[in-house]
């Protein structure tokens, strides 16, 4: 086969995702625990603000995380939503986060998403 049939076979594979599954199942992201103790006085006070639904005080709490960097478990669109956790000091919401997942499911990163914690409560 000449190279020209291979490149395009290679992108058709690419575009049509074929492969892909095994290639999601193979890199699901592993993350390391923490316990609700151990997070920070914010995060545990968002975290209960979660559990009890509100009020939250910023606008952006309980829009969509999308996941795009698959850092976290894949699952269809809508399942995670993010929380600010409140960063002493900063005049914006700052880079801390808590993320929840549809199934009682925790994680927080302090680091704007590049890495999360599960939370073990």
């Amino acid at each position: 086969m000449t190279k020209f049939w291979l490149l395009l076979i290679a992108a058709a594979m690419f575009q049509f995702g074929v492969g892909s599954a095994d290639a999601r199942a193979q890199s699901t992201p592993k993350t390391v625990a923490v316990a609700v103790e151990d997070l920070p006085k914010e995060a545990r006070a968002t975290l209960a603000l979660i559990k009890k639904g509100g009020p939250f005080p910023f606008q952006r709490d309980g829009v969509v995380f999308g996941n795009l960097e698959r850092r976290l478990p894949i699952k269809e669109r809508g399942y995670y939503k993010e929380y600010t956790v409140p960063t002493p000091g900063s005049r914006t919401r700052g880079v801390r986060r808590i993320i929840a997942g549809g199934k009682r499911e925790y994680f927080y990163t302090d680091d704007h998403y590049r890495t999360f914690r599960r939370i073990r409560d």
